[in-house]
């Protein structure tokens, strides 16, 4: 047998593994791959951080399996036709009858997969990137809930009639684990720590401190009120089972207090659930095509200059720009950010999401197919359980409510630092006022981008 990590860098209730280790009825020497893909990677859109972040993953793992027994070998194959034809020629040449690795749910990865056993490989695959098995949760049509509240009340069911398959931690030899990886500041990536840091005080910290904040904390974008867990759930390297276990084992009612603040928290896992589940029932999603079919042929308008002053955040409009400046300096933009940037890019400029929805893979660290896309589809009202298309997030509004003071504004606009708290949110009027070159004039005015998306959506 050969063990095939994927998207699953992970010895922590890991199905693939435990299914290795236990059926070596041979005693056979345990070998175990994993692809460094860049250049396939880079076609997915994949960010440079995202890879590096990834790396470090891989190289970590390889020293803990070691403890195992396991050689893990980090193998250089640029696409996904030079790892199927690595795997053919080392069957061969090894006489490897089997392949064990966990599933993957988007379409080229499949796609890949259906290859290798075209070719006669025995590949045995099981499932690690979600709690409850995809397909399992279904309206009494036995169709995919298009909804995401009713998915939820099921999901929940499900959960609390069934159980889910949490297979805990493989014991190590300690003593020859080494995780601990040395910082070096070539690594792009390094202000995200190591999952075994997460693991060990991060989610005991969240949990024990936030948590119980979380509703209100949430969308305050100059509190750090998130888990930050998106990273590693997005890699594999996180089991979400694991997650959710040890939110069940700090909050034993979690699952029927739905009024909860902790429950807000819970809501997020069930909403990755919820896109995950899509993409496996819809595969055109990968194929980056609308989820609401009518918005296929939109012909959306595109101004370079527009979307270049988005990406760069000098749209004049100052959360919009922190926002875009957080998620180019960092890698990583805040949850309500995200809303606000994909609702200005596809309904005040009424560029295409999908550009969008590249923009933000080639530059996040938590960069993930079925979210992003659920996400980006969410604020564009072309997707499942979207916002009315009628439903415009007003920039300025957003700012006044989330970053009343203008903390988040001034931490990633330094040349703001002088506006008053009152102008902070659209300080155009000001700078006008006062004769200071010191900022981008909005590139359109709201109330008119407002009712020119209205119209344009009505068409």
């Amino acid at each position: 047998m050969l063990l095939w990590f994927r998207n699953d860098l992970r010895s922590h209730d890991n199905p693939a593994l435990q299914f290795f280790l236990k059926n070596n009825y041979d005693n056979a020497p345990l070998k175990a791959v994993f692809f460094i893909s860049e250049q396939q990677w880079q076609q997915h859109d994949w960010s440079a951080i995202k890879i590096d972040f990834i790396k470090r993953h891989a190289v970590a793992l390889r020293d803990e399996l070691s403890s195992l027994g396991i050689e893990l070998e980090l193998v250089d194959a640029a696409t996904f036709e030079d790892q199927i034809s690595y795997l053919q020629a080392r069957c061969e040449k090894e006489s490897i009858d089997e392949i064990i690795a966990n599933s993957e749910v988007e379409f080229n990865e499949q796609k890949r997969d259906k290859a290798i056993l075209a070719l006669g490989i025995n590949l045995k695959l099981f499932e690690a990137d979600v709690i409850v098995p995809k397909g399992k949760v279904l309206n009494l049509s036995h169709q995919m809930y298009k909804v995401f509240t009713p998915f939820k009340r099921a999901w929940l069911t499900y959960v609390k009639q069934h159980g889910f398959d949490y297979l805990g931690k493989i014991a190590t030899n300690t003593a020859k684990n080494a995780t601990t990886e040395t910082k070096t500041s070539a690594s792009i990536s390094s202000g995200w720590p190591l999952v075994d840091e997460i693991e060990k005080h991060v989610l005991p910290a969240f949990f024990a401190e936030k948590v119980s904040d979380y509703h209100s904390q949430r969308d305050i974008p100059s509190i750090k009120g998130t888990s930050g867990l998106s990273p590693y759930l997005a890699a594999g390297v996180i089991s979400p089972r694991y997650v959710l276990i040890t939110l069940i084992n700090a909050y034993p009612d979690i699952l029927i207090a739905s009024d909860s603040e902790e429950f807000s928290w819970l809501n997020e896992i069930i909403w990755r659930e919820f896109y995950r589940n899509l993409m496996f029932h819809e595969q055109r999603l990968s194929k980056h095509q609308c989820f609401n079919e009518k918005y296929q042929a939109v012909h959306w308008h595109y101004d370079q200059a527009l979307f270049d002053a988005w990406c760069q955040g000098k749209t004049g409009y100052p959360l919009v720009d922190a926002a875009m400046r957080q998620l180019n300096q960092t890698g990583w933009m805040h949850n309500r950010l995200r809303m606000v940037v994909a609702s200005f890019l596809t309904k005040h400029l009424l560029i295409d999401w999908r550009l969008g929805e590249k923009y933000f893979m080639n530059q996040l660290i938590d960069g993930d197919l079925a979210s992003n896309n659920g996400g980006w589809q969410w604020a564009a009202s072309t997707g499942c359980d979207a916002q009315p298309y009628f439903r415009i997030f007003n920039p300025i509004r957003q700012s006044e409510r989330f970053d009343p003071k203008g903390l988040f504004i001034r931490k990633y606009l330094p040349e703001l630092a002088g506006v008053p708290d009152k102008n902070i949110h659209f300080p155009h009027l000001f700078i006008e006022k006062n004769k200071k070159n010191i900022y981008w004039p909005p590139v359109v005015d709201h109330k008119e981008a407002r009712l020119k998306a209205l119209a344009f959506y009505k068409v």
